[in-house]
């Protein structure tokens, strides 16, 4: 949990019911994080929560478990067929985490999880809603097409859940959660549960708008970027930018990182120099087909691959434990993104390390992250030992000055042996998680 250290407050000192203790303690969940503890006493009696926390402080079993109690605590309604409890994500990897989640610590609850999310078989998931299920954890889009189908309906629903609201925003699909949040029973007739790892004034709108008088819960808001993350920036010329990021991981030699570039073509770019030189990587992005997407985020959570190179689909919502590295070989435009990104490392109290590239192109971009964050970034030196003579791709010749050709490679280093391939996406399109 992204730079959470644990509290003294254990679950078993809430009114939780012994079978949801069960699922907590077989995860070894036994203390619970910030926003766990102050959330939680709220939750438990049934109020509404609009928290704010860090990606990775734990955030989803502090709302898991407050469904979990809500439903245990509640009749089955007239119908048990119906849903009695919706939790939306903006993206299929959170989706899929927060089911695993659900999965673990709703073990001895016997609870009914339905998943929705698209680009999988759509006659699966239909099945499984026409079978029955209390608990729906979902994308937006496909599940309205459901509804609208009237696969199921939400007036049984008792517990409404939003997590990542800010992503929400910025993929469109605030109108698809209004849509669905009109057609359930009255906020004052059920449990509502917002997080967001901002609160912008948007977000704080909806949660006013759909829920009851919720209670606003803030973990560390001055603390905008977390204290385990070691953040350092080079400012390389466009000519040495490859060469830099390659020195850097052949330097550094990350168990397992993640490299973020703003654009499709970048992306493309970055991984076909990494493969030439025989890294580990793979490409994330939100056009390659969903089951191979969950592929690749295996082969990288098992460390068969070393590398993954994304774009800012993949800078949310995504679980992925021990993270050494991140590296902005592009500085994101959005101040935000470079906050989500770094939140990559550094994850269940580890220390991890974080190194931006701020190039010739996106160097602007400084200021205003430096604004954002409270701090000033410490400048690296670029020494000529970070800068190698590396491969090109395979047909390609080194497109700036500088490169020295393919005769030597440089240091190699024996961790990057695999090679995977991959399509990615840029930022920006249409949404892509429904």
């Amino acid at each position: 949990m992204t730079g959470s250290p644990l509290t003294k407050i254990k679950f078993q000192s809430f009114a939780i019911s012994s079978q949801i203790l069960k699922g907590l303690h077989e995860a070894q969940f036994h203390y619970c994080t910030p926003i766990q503890e102050k959330t939680l006493p709220i939750s438990l009696t049934g109020k509404n929560v609009a928290g704010q926390a860090q990606t990775g402080t734990g955030k989803t079993a502090a709302f898991l478990v407050a469904t979990f109690q809500y439903l245990l605590n509640s009749a089955d309604g007239d119908n048990s067929q119906a849903p009695r409890a919706l939790i939306l994500a903006p993206t299929r990897e959170l989706a899929i985490q927060i089911y695993d989640e659900a999965l673990i610590l709703g073990k001895y609850s016997e609870f009914r999880i339905g998943l929705v999310y698209g680009g999988i078989s759509y006659r699966q998931q239909l099945q499984t809603i026409n079978d029955g299920v209390d608990i729906i954890i979902a994308t937006p889009g496909r599940l309205i097409d459901y509804y609208k189908q009237k696969a199921f309906t939400l007036k049984h629903i008792q517990v409404a859940v939003i997590d990542e609201a800010d992503r929400m925003f910025d993929l469109g699909f605030i109108a698809d959660i209004r849509f669905l949040l009109r057609r359930m029973p009255t906020p004052e007739q059920r449990l509502n549960l917002l997080f967001s790892a901002t609160l912008s004034y948007r977000v704080t709108e909806l949660a006013y708008e759909h829920m009851d008088s919720p209670e606003i819960v803030r973990i560390e808001p001055e603390q905008i970027t977390v204290k385990e993350v070691d953040q350092s920036i080079y400012c390389p010329s466009n000519d040495q930018k490859i060469r830099l990021l390659i020195g850097l991981l052949w330097k550094k030699a990350p168990s397992r990182g993640i490299i973020f570039v703003n654009t499709k073509r970048c992306a493309e770019k970055v991984y076909g120099f990494l493969k030439a030189n025989e890294f580990s990587t793979g490409l994330l992005s939100g056009d390659v087909p969903q089951q191979k997407r969950q592929r690749l985020l295996e082969r990288f959570r098992s460390a068969e691959i070393a590398i993954l190179i994304a774009t800012d689909v993949a800078a949310r919502g995504l679980h992925i434990p021990l993270v050494s590295h991140v590296f902005n070989y592009d500085l994101p435009t959005n101040v935000e993104d470079y906050v989500h990104r770094i939140g990559r490392t550094a994850r269940l109290g580890e220390r991890g390390e974080a190194i931006s590239l701020a190039c010739e192109e996106y160097v602007y971009s400084l200021p205003d992250i430096e604004d954002y964050i409270g701090e000033k970034l410490s400048i690296a030196k670029i020494t000529d030992d970070l800068l190698p003579t590396v491969k090109s791709p395979v047909g390609n010749r080194p497109r700036k000055a500088g490169f020295k050709g393919n005769k030597n490679p440089g240091q190699k280093n024996p961790n990057y042996r695999g090679r995977n391939r991959s399509v990615n996406r840029s930022r920006g399109k249409t949404k892509e998680d429904g």
